[in-house]
């Protein structure tokens, strides 16, 4: 077979790779979406001032953990505190932890067991803040 018809035959059986590449590139904008959209129902956005965001649902009654609902790096980060500002949702810096469930849970799934103190502290004192009127966290 030649190079060409190779090509053609991988076409057919796996489809054009632009038409893939495109649909691919939907998909992600879709699901970035989707994930900004979740940020003003999170109960706090845990940062790293500049690179990283994690913003946490969490529901006592209805979560055995909170829930990582979106994150991001760099202007995906500044996007979710920019949409967590405008929705009032408490931003805490606390770089070590925003590093650590980055790159260890992913989008969707509960934290695991090993954040569970840092996230609880921060969870309580967010809490605490909104008991309060008139006090705001960032």
């Amino acid at each position: 077979m030649s190079k060409q018809e190779v090509r053609d035959e991988h076409k057919q059986t796996e489809g054009d790779p632009h038409v893939r590449a495109r649909l691919r590139a939907i998909r992600t904008e879709r699901a970035r979406r989707r994930m900004m959209q979740a940020v003003p129902g999170a109960a706090v956005v845990i940062t790293n001032p500049t690179h990283f965001a994690v913003a946490l649902a969490y529901d006592g009654p209805k979560m055995a953990a909170p829930k990582v609902v979106a994150k991001g790096a760099d202007l995906v980060a500044a996007r979710i505190r920019a949409i967590a500002e405008e929705h009032g949702v408490p931003i805490v810096e606390n770089p070590p932890l925003a590093r650590a469930l980055f790159g260890a849970v992913e989008l969707g799934d509960q934290i695991q067991t090993e954040h569970y103190q840092a996230v609880a502290q921060i969870i309580a004192y967010v809490f605490k803040l909104k008991s309060k009127p008139g006090q705001a966290a960032s």
